[in-house]
């Protein structure tokens, strides 16, 4: 009996917005990239991410994705940090071939694309290297669970700077168990957890994306004033309110 090999259907489709496109895998929305504008961030938790990089301190020039699909993030920064070096860690090598024909990087971005996956990647930096780790990867809607195991989050905590922060972007819904699980792990390797996401997710009226930003001092105030005037309104919860609401895991 030969195993069935399932072809993986990757696009780029235009949107109605001029220069504007959405990467989909296996029909699935992966990212939003507009080309005029790459400081224009569609998908909320997206605007949330940007939120973090927004508030890091000016000495922070070398941010990695792991997980990049359309390179969003990684455009923004880009745009709104010049300088950073940037490296993402994608190993769809096919996704991310068609990303470069279709939406081309901008000359000297910073941006470094390398087919691998997280755990290789990170396991190949330099100790101390990285001021900012955004993990947002997903495997059939979940983030795979090997980058929220302890081995990997213990080689994060390695490859980070003093004062580094690991922002993982979480898919789930109330009674939250894998962000529970998320909360402790990130606690345990990296340091305290705040974490932002709707008031309805937070409500458990629908699902949603948790952003959990750790480090040893995560930017709390600065983030609950981007949230007070974000367009789409979001909470920012302080460690007290992680631990009474998320607890130590499961």
């Amino acid at each position: 009996m030969t195993d069935v090999v399932r072809e993986v259907v990757r696009e780029v489709v235009p949107t109605e917005h001029a220069g504007g496109f959405l990467v989909r895998v296996d029909g699935r929305d992966q990212s939003y990239v507009d080309l005029d504008d790459p400081t224009r961030l569609v998908f909320d938790y997206v605007r949330r991410m940007g939120d973090v990089v927004d508030v890091l301190a000016p000495e922070a020039t070398r941010v990695v994705h792991v997980g990049g699909a359309g390179l969003t993030l990684a455009r923004y920064v880009a745009a709104t940090r010049p300088g950073t070096g940037q490296v993402v860690m994608e190993p769809d090598e096919e996704l991310t071939a068609l990303v470069r024909e279709r939406l081309p990087l901008p000359r000297a971005s910073g941006i470094k694309v390398r087919p691998v996956d997280g755990v290789t990647g990170v396991a190949a930096l330099r100790d101390g290297h990285a001021h900012l780790v955004v993990i947002d990867a997903y495997q059939d809607g979940e983030v795979p669970e090997e980058l929220l195991g302890a081995p990997f989050l213990a080689d994060l905590a390695r490859a980070l700077a003093p004062g580094g922060l690991v922002l993982l972007n979480l898919a789930d819904r109330a009674p939250f168990p894998r962000a529970r699980d998320a909360v402790a792990r990130l606690r345990a390797a990296i340091g305290p957890v705040v974490l932002s996401a709707e008031p309805a997710t937070l409500r458990a009226r629908r699902p949603g994306n948790l952003l959990l930003v750790a480090g040893a001092d995560p930017p709390l105030a600065a983030l609950r004033r981007s949230a007070t005037t974000s367009a789409a309104p979001y909470r920012v919860l302080d460690e007290r309110q992680v631990s009474d609401s998320f607890g130590g895991g499961r």
